[in-house]
């Protein structure tokens, strides 16, 4: 009997490719990562540079001597580890937020009957078709009269949770099968009980993926935090580095030292999340 397995069926029709388009495609595939990590090479490059090899007008991809000491002055000319605590603050309290309440939502959504349900969910999704700027303005005006301007609630507040992390919570909950759910009512367990020792086990990847994505948005959020803090010791780590672009002069080998501190923690949760990312997206794309 023929294996069905997709992974086979697309390893064997690697196989068949003519020695010419296996060339081709190695050839894309080396573009398509050039293309990707040029970027972020030239960002680390900068960071290392000297004013005087960035104002050359040439672009210099190693420098001709290394300038650690950039990443210092960083941190002495503004009050980086400030900043970074705030993202950190900012990021993991709304991550923990959507991982709270994102797949009991979903899970209600998902495996629960009620009235107006589908016309519930629609209005959840209809809510990813209005752009947050436009959501910003009243936002802004009542955490104003609450008195939430430049405070870490008013930077946490308005992302507790969203469309996207619903959606995609049901969507993962929604194939599991009701016989469990069924056999742990039979056992007398409690809703809260099956949610906790059913229904979460069986969609760690999804909220790996879901985390993934939250505190990665999070951490580089610019407009939000830009509007809602006025104070330095407020900001985030993307409005500090503003503090290094100035009218008629802009310090971008500071400036790129600061992204990278930046890319940093997104890189390594990347890093101990990749297992859970690849499957949940592998998942994603069976269903």
């Amino acid at each position: 009997m023929a294996n069905d397995n997709p992974a086979v069926r697309l390893r064997r029709g690697s196989d068949r490719l003519f020695p010419g388009d296996r060339a081709i495609a190695y050839v894309a595939v080396v573009l398509v990562c050039a293309v990707t990590v040029l970027p972020l090479l030239y960002m680390i490059s900068l960071s290392l540079q000297s004013n005087a090899e960035i104002f050359a007008g040439n672009p210099v991809l190693w420098p001709a001597q290394l300038q650690f000491a950039n990443y210092a002055s960083l941190f002495e000319r503004a009050p980086v580890a400030r900043f970074l605590l705030n993202s950190f603050i900012m990021a993991s309290l709304i991550t923990l937020s959507h991982l709270i309440f994102d797949p009991l939502a979903g899970y209600a959504f998902a495996k629960f009957e009620f009235r107006f349900k589908r016309t519930l969910f629609i209005i959840v999704l209809a809510t990813l078709m209005v752009p947050f700027f436009v959501r910003m303005i009243p936002i802004y005006v009542m955490f104003s009269q609450l008195g939430w301007t430049d405070s870490y609630q008013g930077l946490v507040v308005p992302f507790l949770s969203d469309a996207f992390g619903i959606f995609l919570m049901r969507q993962f909950i929604e194939p599991l099968p009701n016989t469990l759910i069924d056999a742990g009512r039979v056992d007398g367990a409690s809703e809260w009980r099956i949610y906790r020792s059913i229904i979460l086990p069986q969609t760690r990847a999804a909220l790996a993926v879901l985390a993934l994505f939250t505190f990665v948005f999070q951490w580089n959020n610019f407009l939000w935090p830009l509007v809602i803090t006025s104070s330095t010791k407020m900001r985030t780590m993307p409005i500090g580095l503003t503090l290094f672009n100035q009218e008629y002069f802009t310090q971008w080998n500071l400036t790129a030292a600061g992204s990278v501190v930046l890319f940093v923690p997104t890189a390594l949760l990347f890093f101990f999340t990749q297992r859970y990312l690849v499957r949940g997206i592998a998942l994603t794309g069976l269903k």
